[in-house]
């Protein structure tokens, strides 16, 4: 492989690319060519990088320097400045708020220096469509150091690491590699199964792990199977992912041209293939049995449990089913060793978590921490705070069926206890920060209306409960809620989660029980004092304009579509509230302060 001065390593991950980054490659590539250095630099393009909120970026190595927002008219200066005569642009760089350095390297950015990658190590390093690339980091060496220790080894390692899976539920990954392992077939073999059907509101991890480093995932897969014992595995990813999917297709058409995947994988007797199935985008079949009955072709509905998927699983075959970011953890476990991976973390959560984050944050992103980082340290030091200025208020963790976290408890370590205790969950790992502009009540709201939409239907307490849950949410944001209201949506929340078939039932009542346990005064203010306070629920708010701040531009007016407000020239303008639908426009198109909302 030859090597090159400088490589532009440009984002290509799906916020990147959003933003033309296949665009700005090419004309990188381009000017380049222009100035005669195609023999001195290489571009590389690589999955997400991670710092979403700055994207389209690139970083230039072994300089470090990082670039963002860019547009594809800054690459010309940019080629010929700093590439051409070695002179760094510091108006296109990322510059850490406070720091005055003079040329900011990435690992002097708090989003980057903070944080711990496994799951994520060859993010932004390599080209995700070339296996040479994963193979000069390390790639394989732990398929090839497992294929010549015994299963029931490997599973003790995994054991010893304490990996529990990342896909939400925490549970053991060795105890599941074990009984699967023990588990009985009738003669048509195991499997393993790869869920990355992440469907959570905000989400994106295991998206942006198969779009950064598809080969971590296929590895740790063959490693899985050939513990178990399986020869046979699935990806069920959902089709929404078309960027994931190419390139999971290329990389796995790549293992199988390397004999890494296929017949006799490295010379070791072991036969092991995968298989891709596309989801249709059903929120559902994240829940392993909904997603077994969809590989079968069957419809994605959940069923009781017992019997477990690692007796009966794919058409009643012991079956292993781990997320995308269980799996990529895999190899660094087996390579490093499971002392390695056990001295990060805690106690009771080893390793790290890879988290979305998203929402009322600076630093919108991908990030991977250490177990027992807190609350504080990811929305503060790697997320850069709350735009603004403004108060934090809450934190959602565990996607649309997790609980909101309330800013008294900003120091709470980041594991699966502490997680459980404050009602919340870890999930895959979507979080999402709300600032004291968000109604609780309306987080509420929004959350169960997408786990009810997406519930299957099979079983009443999910199917009815969320839909009466959902009709007292929206009483009490529109104004009509009353004390009995409250109480019979705590009781719902309450019993659909004890009574449910599924996961998704189970914990869909979270964001209710949350907020009810922690902003319980915004729900009574919503129903004794028919008041918003944070003005979001517009059916309880009262527009109306301040006749100081006015100026008559007469704008309000015209785009009022009710003809509720009235006023002349140079004459301060009313609003009448008779005939106010609430609809917000003049708060929206006033520019000078003048409408108020109470």
């Amino acid at each position: 492989m030859k090597a090159y001065r400088s490589y532009c390593m440009v984002c290509a991950g799906t916020a990147c690319v959003s933003n033309r980054s296949f665009h700005i490659r090419e004309t990188l590539e381009r000017e380049i060519k222009k100035q005669g250095l195609e023999n001195e630099v290489a571009v590389v393009t690589t999955g997400c990088n991670g710092f979403c909120a700055v994207g389209p970026l690139m970083v230039v190595q072994p300089d470090g320097i990082f670039y963002q927002q860019l547009k594809e008219e800054d690459i010309p200066f940019l080629v010929e400045e700093h590439l051409l005569k070695g002179r760094p642009v510091k108006k296109l760089m990322y510059m850490p708020p406070g720091e005055k350095l003079p040329i900011p390297k990435m690992d002097d950015i708090g989003f980057f220096n903070q944080q711990r990658l496994i799951a994520l190590r060859n993010r932004g390093m390599i080209d995700p469509e070339k296996i040479d690339e994963y193979i000069a980091r390390d790639g394989y060496f732990a398929l090839a150091k497992a294929l010549k220790m015994r299963p029931e080894h490997i599973i003790g390692e995994v054991k010893e690491a304490g990996l529990r899976g990342r896909g939400g539920a925490g549970f053991p990954t060795g105890l599941k590699w074990e009984l699967t392992r023990k588990a009985k077939s009738n003669g048509k073999g195991k499997f393993v199964l790869c869920n990355a059907d992440e469907g959570d509101p905000g989400a994106f991890m295991d998206r942006s792990i198969v779009e950064a480093d598809p080969h971590s995932v296929i590895e740790g897969m063959t490693i899985g199977a050939y513990a178990i014992g399986a020869n046979q595995g699935f990806v069920y990813i959902r089709n929404e992912y078309p960027l994931a999917l190419k390139r999971l297709i290329i990389a796995l058409e790549q293992a199988n041209d390397y004999g890494l995947l296929g017949k006799d994988i490295l010379g070791s007797g072991f036969d092991f293939d995968i298989k891709v199935v596309r989801g249709a985008g059903a929120f559902v079949c994240g829940e392993e049995t909904a997603l077994i009955a969809s590989v079968e072709g069957r419809l994605g509905e959940p069923r009781p449990r017992p019997p477990f998927p690692t007796d009966s699983g794919i058409w009643g075959q012991p079956t292993n089913n781990n997320n995308v970011e269980t799996w990529a953890n895999v190899p660094s476990i087996i390579r490093r060793g499971a002392k390695w991976f056990s001295s990060i973390g805690t106690a009771t959560s080893k390793g790290t978590k890879v988290f979305s984050l998203v929402g009322k944050i600076n630093n919108t992103g991908l990030v991977e921490v250490p177990m027992g980082i807190t609350l504080r340290e990811i929305i503060y030091d790697i997320g850069g705070g709350i735009p603004g200025g403004k108060a934090f208020k809450a934190v959602q963790t565990g996607g649309p069926s997790g609980g909101c976290i309330p800013a008294e408890l900003i120091d709470l370590p980041v594991d699966y206890e502490s997680l459980a205790e404050a009602g919340s969950m870890m999930g895959s790992g979507g979080m999402v920060v709300l600032d004291e502009d968000t109604c609780m009540v309306d987080i509420a709201r929004y959350f169960l209306a997408f786990t009810q939409d997406e519930s299957c239907g099979k079983c009443t307490p999910c199917r009815e409960g969320t839909k009466m849950m959902l009709h007292l949410l929206n009483k009490i944001t529109e104004g009509e809620g009353t004390e009995e209201d409250l109480t019979s949506l705590e009781e719902l929340a309450n019993e659909v989660r004890d009574t449910s078939l599924c996961g998704l039932g189970k914990t869909a009542p979270n964001p209710v029980l949350t907020t009810l346990r922690y902003f319980r005064d915004e729900y009574k203010a919503h129903i004794k004092e028919k008041r918003c306070p944070a003005h979001v629920c517009r059916q309880l708010n009262t527009y109306r304009i301040d006749a100081e701040a006015c100026t008559a531009c007469g704008l309000c007016r015209k785009e009022c579509p009710q003809g509720a407000i009235s006023g002349q020239k140079k004459t301060p303008h009313v609003i009448d509230q008779d005939r106010c639908v609430k609809c917000g426009l003049c708060l929206e198109v006033c520019q000078f302060g003048a409408v108020l909302v109470e």
